[in-house]
C-alpha cells in the first residue's frame, strides 16, 4: 500500500531530529523522489498535510525520478537544531 509507505517514511524521519530536540516543525527542507509523481502526488500531499497541518510549513521539493533501486518514494529531511530549552 502506497499510502502506509509514505506514511511510514515521513514517521520514520521524525525519529532522528526528535532525539535532537527538533519537533516536526523545525523541518526546514523535505526533499522527496517519486517514480510516478502524477499519481503519487495527492497521496503523498494529503499524508504530508496529516504530518504538517498548519504553519510553519518546511520547505518541498519533490523530484521525480526514474529508478530508486527498488523503491518508488524516497524522502530526505533537514532540521534546524534548537539553540537551547523549548519553552
Amino acid at each position: 500500500d502506497f499510502e502506509a509507505r509514505v506514511r511510514f517514511a515521513l514517521e520514520t524521519r521524525r525519529a532522528p531530529p526528535a532525539a535532537a530536540g527538533c519537533p516536526f516543525d523545525d523541518l526546514v527542507d523535505v526533499p522527496t523522489f517519486h517514480t510516478d509523481p502524477e499519481r503519487q502526488s495527492p497521496v503523498i500531499m494529503a499524508v504530508k498535510q496529516a504530518f504538517s497541518p498548519a504553519p510553519p510549513y518546511p520547505n518541498w521539493t519533490a523530484v521525480g525520478v526514474n529508478w530508486l533501486a527498488g523503491f518508488d518514494f524516497e524522502i530526505k529531511v533537514i532540521a534546524r537544531i534548537p539553540d537551547g530549552p523549548r519553552a
